[in-house]
């Protein structure tokens, strides 16, 4: 009986260890995470800058668009769709490179001695890489529209803490499923791309949520719904200078132990297996 207990204890350790050891090579994904990012703009005159310029053109544009649709004003339009742009990169990034974090590297896999968390880590730190940069639009948006920020503000940081302990689970966990099923991975990308239409990041949720019209306030509830806004709203109503909401951080830390429970149970059953599915 004993033996029986030692057996179940270990793929448990195993697990833990992946995670553990992976976070202490802090050193190697780091550096291959801004390897990265050197590799994909090698000989480009301004580097990562043209994701910042892209979001910034993209996020002027639909800030153009959507103020004159839903007749709002410029300087109000343009700073949410904006901070929603960065948010949802990070998230987008999250879901989208996880879904392939290990078949991407299936060589070093395969021929490197190291935890699968390690390739975790590198995807989350490019994100965050990719996030802070994206915040020079961010300062340049508080130049031109100022946004009444007070010190509480600061919460947007751990907010991205938590975004970004989140976004480690969803790619360790997606990275697991779609090593073995590869077609879930074009399904993943597809639900991406359509949960960017169902989240608020270009219409504003409270004007919808406040409208006169009570057919149009109760659809808007739906929103709610969606895990996405909670995540968004987290960082953005700070970054914006609006006051938290108590419900957004209540989903979040829930969706945070859920997920990382429903990891752990995946990681314990095929951590062994990725090497070979892939």
């Amino acid at each position: 009986m004993s033996s029986v207990a030692v057996g179940q204890k270990r793929p448990w350790k195993a697990a833990l260890d992946d995670l553990a050891d992976g976070w202490k090579q802090r050193e190697l994904w780091g550096h291959l995470g801004w390897q990265d990012i050197r590799q994909r703009y090698r000989r480009s005159v301004l580097g990562p800058i043209w994701i910042s310029i892209t979001m910034a053109v993209t996020a002027v544009a639909l800030g153009i668009l959507y103020a004159g649709l839903f007749n709002n004003d410029l300087s109000v339009q343009l700073p949410y769709i904006l901070v929603g742009f960065i948010v949802w990169g990070f998230i987008s990034g999250c879901i989208g490179e996880g879904a392939e974090v290990f078949i991407a590297n299936e060589g070093l896999i395969k021929h490197l001695p190291a935890p699968l968390s390690v390739h975790v880590y590198r995807l989350v730190w490019r994100q965050s890489l990719f996030f802070l940069h994206n915040l020079v639009v961010y300062v340049v948006m508080l130049v031109i529209f100022p946004q009444p920020l007070r010190w509480t503000d600061l919460t947007a940081v751990p907010a991205f803490l938590l975004l970004a302990v989140n976004g480690a689970w969803v790619a360790l966990l997606l990275g697991i499923i779609t090593t073995r099923f590869r077609d879930l991975t074009p399904i993943t990308q597809s639900i991406v791309q359509l949960s960017f239409f169902l989240t608020p990041i270009v219409w504003i949720y409270d004007d919808l949520l406040n409208s006169p019209n009570p057919a149009v306030a109760e659809r808007a509830r739906l929103a709610e719904l969606n895990p996405f806004l909670h995540f968004v709203e987290i960082i953005r109503r700070p970054m914006l200078g609006e006051p938290q909401n108590l419900t957004n951080w209540v989903v979040v830390l829930v969706i945070t132990v859920v997920g990382w429970a429903l990891t752990m149970l995946v990681l314990r059953r095929f951590r062994s297996r990725v090497s070979y599915w892939v």
